[in-house]
């Protein structure tokens, strides 16, 4: 993808999937995955939200189905995407990371890669963490990562490994500082890359551009900067 405002996502393999889409949603009550969870209904998606606690969806609970259980747990995910087109997951430890999360997304990675290889589910798309662009200058993401969440780098480092050795169709969108601005629609994507003086972007357009990965099969098995 070029650098550029309001990306069109280039398909990079299979047909584009049009029309109203099965998303199973993972991480749904964070700030991430409830816009994913509002944009996909406005956009006349099915959507699941599989959760551990069902307080956060309330106001959505006429328009979704909720799933209760574990997200760590394999089997309990595998009942849970089956049947479903694609999986969209905002799921990440809170920061600071405790000793406790240390290995939070290698252990959700396992589970999520089982779970969805068993279920017959191939299409996920997952938001990482800019602080694994190493090339990236300005800002220094890599740099400001290793010095102030260590943890969370080699954590979501380990996560991404995990998928990249599976033989699903993902997606890892890496977003730097994560804002709770409006939606904008005007935000700027690199495959492989940060994009140029890429600060912060609003999780309302992270979301925007998750699902539309999800809906045109873009980027599969690629690694996609964003920002504002």
């Amino acid at each position: 993808m070029r650098d550029d405002i309001q990306p069109a996502p280039r398909s990079t393999g299979g047909s584009a999937t049009r029309g109203k889409m099965k998303l199973v949603v993972l991480g749904a009550t964070g700030s991430t995955g409830l816009e994913i969870v509002r944009q996909a209904i406005e956009r006349g998606h099915s959507v699941t939200a599989f959760v551990r606690s069902l307080d956060r969806l309330k106001r959505f609970r006429e328009d979704i189905t909720i799933r209760q259980g574990d997200l760590l747990n394999s089997a309990e995910l595998e009942q849970a995407i089956k049947g479903h087109d694609a999986v969209l997951s905002g799921f990440g430890p809170r920061v600071p990371v405790s000793k406790g999360d240390a290995h939070l997304l290698r252990q959700f990675a396992v589970a999520l890669t089982g779970a969805m290889s068993r279920a017959g589910v191939r299409r996920v798309v997952v938001e990482s963490v800019a602080f694994l662009f190493r090339d990236s200058i300005m800002p220094p993401t890599y740099l400001l990562g290793r010095l102030l969440f260590p943890r969370t780098v080699a954590d979501a480092s380990a996560m991404e490994r995990i998928f990249a050795e599976s033989e699903l169709d993902w997606t890892m969108v890496r977003p730097p500082e994560l804002t709770d601005m409006p939606f904008t629609g005007k935000y700027r994507v690199r495959e492989g890359h940060l994009p140029r003086f890429g600060f912060k972007i609003s999780r309302a357009d992270v979301a925007d551009l998750m699902i539309k990965l999800a809906e045109n099969r873009s980027s599969v098995r690629e690694v996609v900067g964003v920002s504002n």
